[in-house]
């Protein structure tokens, strides 16, 4: 329960529709539990006498209270749909809001199709529960308290009735309640599961066409599929239980009432028309019995998708700009001090071992090394994508961690190895560099990378729609946008994570040129290919996360036997000091 009033802060401005809805609802109740009392009177005065005034007058009062119930119940949908939708609009704002807020480490502890259906399907229990759980909770309650009190009123005896079937009812719920709630909990996890492999399958459906694994990826679909109806069923099985325990009661007291009451009526102790408005009573109360009861299902489904929205809300943010932060960059200097660092706490192995590294402003340093060296790694401490776990690690001579995050990361310029452009044109994907650029920015951009040459032949130029991720042109093309959009952001430390590897090697040497027009940014090249790194100030060699060599092209390969190896493997042909390469 302390998710759901965590939860209900969120209600905001709509705080006010949700309170006005249950005073209508409220009203409405009044208005409908009158009419047993003017059908009594119609019956016991109007029929046994046979005054038909009477009965217009009664049957005219009863249609009365029947059309307000009517317009006060049609108001009450109104301000409950507001109340509803608004606060799922509030709740799914903010966890975008935190999720925006967290760190590589803190997305590591969620799936992606976790965290989207917590923000749909999550969500719209709790507006389910809303829209059909807030009219019964408290039309229940009122219709209950009104329709017992109401009904000792009229008959003190038969009221009893309640007093024994009310717990019985209750009982039953109470265990059917209990058995339901955990199944809640795994039934949402299965909708993870599910929302994974569509996920998976949808993104990567080029790869299953071209694999010829449609079959394959059918039956990982209909596994989990079914899972989701077993665990569907097997919950609701449950979960319906509690309408035929529900007519069970209400029955059983029907039959009750009807005998205890004809018996009273022939010794002349109840009138017709009292057991006929007493039996409108049961109905009702029973009715309220079963709306609580459905509540406590809605509520119970509820909770469990209340908790997994907390835990996204609840997500310390581990990397938050410190008070006073920094916001100015002095230049692209960037030290490695003795820097160690690992994915977990509870991790056996360090992926980054006593890292000493110092590059200079304005340096171009390349950066080789096998598959899981940690390359990668080394590089997103630098903009504080995660953070060291032992030593420092310094841009502009200050710890990065001294650093405004926004300030740190809009002067650190970075290209990932997996390029991502989102939907829109060309020109709305290059302004996230610089929102404010002009046309003749954008294209000094793409110029710089390359990227003039396609766009020029598209008709719409810069206009031109990509569609879902950009799956209407190359790697190669989208790699040259992803440049030209980081270089809009003119930072001060720019780092190629293999960006140019789907690029021809005359393209990545016109993009090695434009960025050595750029004295005062310091350029980290992430490489597979040593035609890539070898015309760089510096290179650094990493093996198993430890720093194994560092030096010109000339001197490792004078010296350095990984380098010695690398090279033989890619530059066959060339001379000593790779001057075919460098021709290329």
């Amino acid at each position: 329960m302390q998710d759901m009033k965590r939860l209900l802060k969120y209600l905001g401005p709509y705080r006010k529709d949700m309170l006005i809805g249950a005073l209508l609802i409220f009203v409405e109740t009044c208005f409908e539990l009158f009419i047993p009392v003017l059908i009594a009177d119609l019956i016991d005065v109007g029929v046994a006498n046979g005054d038909i005034p009477y009965i217009f007058s009664k049957g005219i009062q009863m249609g009365i209270c029947a059309i307000l119930a009517l317009i006060t119940g049609l108001l009450y949908a109104r301000f409950a749909a507001r109340a509803a939708y608004g606060w799922g609009a509030q709740i799914r704002a903010a966890q975008y809001e935190q999720v925006q807020k967290y760190s590589f480490a803190n997305l590591d502890h969620f799936d992606t199709s976790s965290l989207v259906t917590r923000m749909t399907t999550d969500v719209t229990v709790l507006q389910n529960a809303i829209n059909g759980g807030f009219r019964p909770l408290f039309r229940g309650p009122s219709m209950l308290i009104m329709g017992v009190a109401l009904s000792f009123w009229m008959s003190p005896r038969l009221a009893l009735i309640f007093v024994v079937c009310t717990p019985v009812l209750g009982i039953i719920l109470f265990f059917i309640l209990r058995k339901v709630g955990p199944m809640y909990g795994r039934l949402q996890k299965v909708v993870d599961r599910l929302n994974n492999v569509v996920q998976e399958g949808l993104t990567a459906i080029r790869a299953v066409k071209a694999f010829v694994r449609g079959e394959y990826e059918e039956e990982k679909f209909r596994d989990v599929n079914q899972d989701l109806m077993d665990s569907s069923q097997t919950t609701f099985h449950y979960a319906v239980l509690n309408l035929p325990a529900f007519q069970f009661v209400m029955y059983a007291a029907i039959v009750l009432i009807m005998w205890f009451g004809g018996n009273m009526i022939l010794h002349s102790t109840l009138q017709v028309g009292d057991l006929t408005g007493f039996l409108s009573y049961v109905m009702q109360v029973m009715n309220s019995l079963m709306m609580i009861a459905n509540v406590f299902l809605l509520l119970t489904r509820s909770l469990a998708s209340a908790h997994r929205i907390s835990e996204v809300l609840d997500e310390p943010v581990l990397l938050t700009s410190p008070e006073n932060a920094r916001k100015e960059i002095p230049d692209g200097r960037i030290d490695f001090e003795n820097v160690s660092f690992k994915y977990h706490e509870d991790a056996q192995e360090y992926a980054l071992s006593g890292v000493t590294l110092h590059i200079q402003a304005g340096q171009t340093i390349g950066i080789l090394g096998g598959t899981g060296s940690s390359k990668t790694t080394l590089v997103q401490l630098i903009p504080r994508l995660y953070d060291a776990t032992e030593g420092s690690v310094k841009v502009g001579g200050h710890d990065v961690r001294e650093y405004d995050l926004q300030s740190l990361r809009d002067a650190v310029g970075m290209i990932l190895q997996k390029n991502v452009l989102f939907s829109g044109t060309v020109r709305e994907n290059l302004q996230w560099g610089n929102p404010e650029a002009d046309d003749e920015t954008l294209w000094a951009a793409c110029r710089a990378a390359c990227a003039d040459e396609f766009l020029e032949r598209m008709p719409r130029g810069l206009d031109t729609d990509l569609g879902q991720g950009a799956n209407n042109i190359s790697g190669g093309q989208k790699q040259r946008l992803c440049i030209a959009r980081t270089l809009l952001k003119r930072p001060k430390v720019m780092i190629f994570d293999d960006s140019t590897s789907a690029v021809d090697t005359a393209t990545e040497g016109k993009i090695r040129t434009a960025l050595a027009g750029l004295p005062d940014v310091t350029k980290i090249i992430i490489a597979q290919r040593i035609t890539s790194v070898m015309h760089t100030d510096q290179i650094v060699i990493l093996d198993d996360g430890k720093v194994h060599a560092i030096g010109t092209h000339k001197e490792l390969l004078a010296s350095d036997p990984i380098y010695q190896e690398i090279y033989r493997s890619q530059m066959k042909g060339g001379d000593e000091y790779g001057s075919t390469a460098a021709q290329c």
